[in-house]
């Protein structure tokens, strides 16, 4: 089983930034490839990012140059930075690692950037 805890979502005006964190636990190895994706209303969960336990990373196009991923397999968590926010950015976003055929998912957090 595996765990995921996201925070340090908020409200925040355009322009702004965040930082996005999502601590792991339970039987995750520092191997593990994880992902942030996104869910706006009414729209499709997308996928904003993710990271190899090499450190590669890939980003969607709309959020390359403004956010960076990142993790510090330490303290088994991965991070989200998001620079020049818009309100297009606004959405739930939910921490992700996959184990096989399954996928675990965070509670997921809310990001908000007002115009």
């Amino acid at each position: 089983q595996v765990q995921l805890v996201e925070s340090g979502g908020g409200l925040v005006q355009a322009g702004g930034s965040l930082r996005l964190s999502c601590e792991a636990s339970g039987s995750i190895s520092s191997a593990t490839v994880m992902y942030w994706y996104r869910q706006a209303p009414g729209k499709q969960r997308e996928l904003v990012a993710f990271i190899t336990n090499y450190g590669s990373t890939i980003y969607a196009g709309s959020v390359k140059g403004r956010f960076t991923i990142s993790r510090d397999n330490a303290k088994n968590t991965v991070y989200l930075q998001m620079n020049s926010l818009t309100p297009e950015d606004t959405a739930v976003y939910y921490c992700n690692t996959k184990k096989g055929l399954i996928d675990y998912w965070g509670q997921g957090t809310q990001v908000t950037v007002s115009s």
